[in-house]
């Protein structure tokens, strides 16, 4: 949602400060609005402190009702709607859900598409690789699986992926069905510290997590990488969008979708 991610990115500026999310999401009616309100509301007198709203909200009647909460009204809509207006001598519409409805039948569909796409061809499983726009290879837990499915939903790109196994490290080889789509291929690694983290999290005091096996896995990884000549990323402080956007860019794949 795009209130939810504005007022994160906005909070991370306040280190120190510890925040409780509750997202309210869509908030389009009288009735809806009010209930909001009294959660607000409710809020405020539990907690002993304003809560901070962040709003998306267009439509004038649902938005006036919130805007009269006990809480810091903080409206991102009102901040640029009004400059546009202006700049354009237009009305805006003012309704809910033209970001997020159906009236882009085609777009709604290249999303659902590209998402199955990702789901059906993740960890190896499908091998439909003719049809993919890039397929992204690494050690277990590097972050491939949540990157396909990020690149689906908000740009309609076709991502597969495809994990290295113990016996593809071992062979220090690229495998055969990965041959033919070198072109396609990119590459994430990540620190041994946060993937022994990570794993240790999945699988506690297991070989798979131990800091012996993380470490050989991601030298032998990178050594196929350089072999073949394989772009990389390394995914350790980058976020989903982040890796998805340097992919994009570095390849020139082509959005077919606009977040």
């Amino acid at each position: 949602m795009t209130a939810e991610t504005l007022g994160h990115s906005l909070l991370t500026q306040f280190g120190g400060l510890e925040f409780r999310p509750v997202t309210l999401p869509f908030v389009s009616t009288v009735d809806k609005a009010e209930e909001a309100v009294r959660r607000i509301n409710r809020a405020a007198a539990e907690d002993g402190v304003r809560p901070i709203v962040f709003s998306t909200l267009v439509q004038d009647d649902v938005r006036d009702i919130v805007l009269g909460s006990q809480g810091l009204f903080l409206d991102f809509f009102a901040a640029f709607l009004g400059p546009l207006e202006r700049e354009l001598n237009v009305r805006s519409a003012h309704l809910a859900g033209r970001a997020h409805g159906m009236a882009d039948v085609a777009a709604y569909t290249t999303r659902i598409n590209a998402t199955n796409f990702a789901l059906a061809n993740d960890d190896g499983n499908g091998q439909d690789y003719a049809h993919a726009d890039v397929i992204l290879i690494g050690v277990s837990r590097s972050g491939k699986t949540p990157t396909c499915l990020y690149m689906a939903l908000q740009y309609g790109v076709f991502a597969a992926n495809y994990p290295l196994t113990e016996d593809d490290l071992e062979s220090g080889k690229l495998p055969a069905r990965l041959e033919a789509h070198r072109r396609k291929l990119y590459a994430l690694t990540i620190k041994p510290e946060r993937l022994h983290q990570i794993r240790n999290e999945r699988r506690p005091e297991s070989r798979y997590a131990s800091r012996q096996q993380v470490t050989y896995e991601l030298r032998a990884a990178e050594a196929v990488f350089s072999r073949y000549s394989i772009p990389v990323i390394d995914t350790t402080e980058c976020s989903i969008e982040e890796i998805a956007s340097r992919i994009l860019n570095n390849t020139g794949i082509e959005r077919r979708l606009r977040p």
